[in-house]
């Protein structure tokens, strides 16, 4: 069933959304939702659409599980990642021996890796200047004498194989005080010194900003994390002039180059589109033509990407969940099933159920209109349910008396009488829709949720506000369009006398 309801829906989105697209292949490159990744992609973008091949970067992707499920599904063609990344987070059940065996497992999976970009971007742990004179911390042994730090890590961080669990294990840390959050914010939350020592990444531009002191490893438990690309094979044979083009990455970033570009975007407020255009004018001596879009055109593609993830998940779930609600309110056992299930559905996290329809519809749009899609049902089939019981007995009794047929009855006297409660359920599915969805950016679906999240990287007020503020504003019009709604189809009601339907 479900299934089906997400091939429904999948075909409203290609319908409604990408008919206009052209039918060549495009180039597909992906990111994860922090800085380096997203200059990264930025940079690897450029150079394929400098080849002349269309290329599209879904930047900000959420985490490596997110990157690496789309890259094997095909919704993207290659992404940058880390080789610690790949060998102790990604594949760690499988325990290679060697190299060959890992890349002979990654052909079968039809993927392979690219060139080596040339720097060691490695997990670290860091405290503050202060925190680290006054307590005598240099290295992460020294944390062992003091198990009443507060440890604030990044979500990732925390359940990875070579995060949090491990490090906890070799270095015998006793913390109690640990919770996760994002990895931008906690840099301010260590600033603010809301936590006492976070997890960072080595060529983090925050490191030197806020003059922090990174711990040193000394049991040298971080692996290696060299910068690579990895890519479709069926890409690769498809586009073998592009792979050659990118091997140009060889070696091409060194550690403090790779710094100064995230510096480049995170402090001095630079776009990735410019910093990558930058590096490769300077290093490679390639113009490209792809630059950032004004604030005004930004909103308004947003705001077409937001209507459309709402309007098309609302529409399909008033197509479903209406019939669903009448056929529980004429059945009661069957109505208790459909209003449990919904329920249950509506309790689901929001995040999950967004990352939990990746295997069904991949990335994008789908994906994040099926999840909006199953959290519209409830108030749906709950009010449709509610307006058909609360008729009264004695107007279904009049309506038995003239020989109406249960269809009749239910086209002439209980969807007209029930139809403000069903309006008021629909109000209500189209204003939770307009905040949820800005959770889509996570899966690649746009809306007003990217320049939230861009924002909250950033720490750049202004690009939260401009995803912000039009979505309240996105809500309360949704609500005001509503209440004229209903206010017509009352007015429309009270014109409406006995022998309308008659009586």
């Amino acid at each position: 069933m479900m299934r089906i309801v997400a091939a429904v829906i999948f075909s409203l989105y290609l319908v409604l959304v990408e008919s206009g697209s052209p039918g060549a292949r495009e180039t597909k490159v992906g990111s994860k939702a922090f800085t380096e990744s997203v200059i990264l992609g930025e940079i690897v973008t450029q150079l394929i659409a400098g080849s002349g091949v269309k290329a599209i970067h879904r930047s900000q992707l959420g985490g490596t599980r997110i990157l690496w499920e789309a890259l094997k599904a095909g919704e993207i063609d290659v992404y940058p990642e880390y080789t610690g990344t790949l060998t102790n987070e990604i594949l760690a059940r499988h325990r290679f021996e060697t190299d060959k065996q890992q890349k002979e497992f990654l052909i079968g999976l039809g993927l392979q890796l690219g060139p080596r970009i040339g720097f060691n971007n490695t997990y670290a742990l860091a405290v503050t200047e202060s925190t680290s004179l006054g307590l005598g911390l240099y290295s992460i042994s020294d944390l062992t004498a003091h198990p009443d730090l507060s440890f604030g890590f990044s979500n990732e961080f925390m359940d990875r194989q070579d995060g949090w669990p491990g490090l906890k294990a070799a270095y015998l840390l006793s913390q109690k005080d640990i919770f996760g959050l994002d990895h931008d914010l906690a840099y301010r939350g260590l600033v603010a010194e809301g936590i006492d020592v976070t997890d960072v990444y080595s060529t983090d531009a925050e490191i030197k900003y806020y003059n922090l002191t990174v711990l040193e490893d000394d049991k040298q438990y971080f692996p290696t994390y060299n910068a690579i690309l990895i890519y479709r094979t069926e890409w690769a044979d498809k586009y073998p002039e592009l792979v050659k083009m990118l091997s140009a990455l060889d070696g091409g970033i060194n550690e403090s180059e790779m710094a100064t570009m995230n510096a480049a975007v995170k402090i001095e407020k630079q776009t990735e589109e410019e910093v990558a255009r930058t590096f490769l004018l300077e290093k490679h001596g390639r113009e490209s033509d792809r630059s950032s879009r004004g604030m005004s055109v930004r909103v308004l593609a947003n705001t077409l990407d937001h209507l459309a993830l709402v309007g098309i998940s609302l529409l399909a779930a008033i197509l479903i969940a209406i019939p669903l609600g009448i056929v529980a309110a004429q059945n009661p056992r069957l109505g208790h099933l459909v209003l449990t299930v919904v329920g249950i559905v509506q309790t689901i996290p929001s995040l999950a159920m967004f990352v939990f329809m990746i295997p069904l519809v991949g990335i994008g749009g789908p994906p994040a209109i099926l999840a909006l899609f199953l959290y519209s049902l409830l108030p749906i089939v709950r009010n449709t349910h509610a307006g058909l019981k609360n008729i009264t007995s004695d107007i279904l009794e009049a309506a038995d008396v003239m020989g109406l047929s249960v269809r009749a009855r239910l086209q002439l006297v209980e969807l007209p009488i029930a139809m403000p409660t069903i309006l008021a359920g629909i109000k209500t599915s189209a204003v939770i829709n307009v905040g949820t969805a800005t959770l889509g950016a996570l899966v690649g679906a746009g809306g007003y949720g990217q320049p939230i999240l861009t924002g909250i990287r950033l720490d750049d007020l202004s690009l939260i506000l401009s995803g912000a503020i039009p979505a309240a504003a996105l809500a309360l019009a949704v609500q005001g369009c509503f209440e004229l709604w209903e206010r017509y189809m009352t007015y429309r009601g009270s014109d409406r006398g006995p022998q309308d339907v008659g009586f």
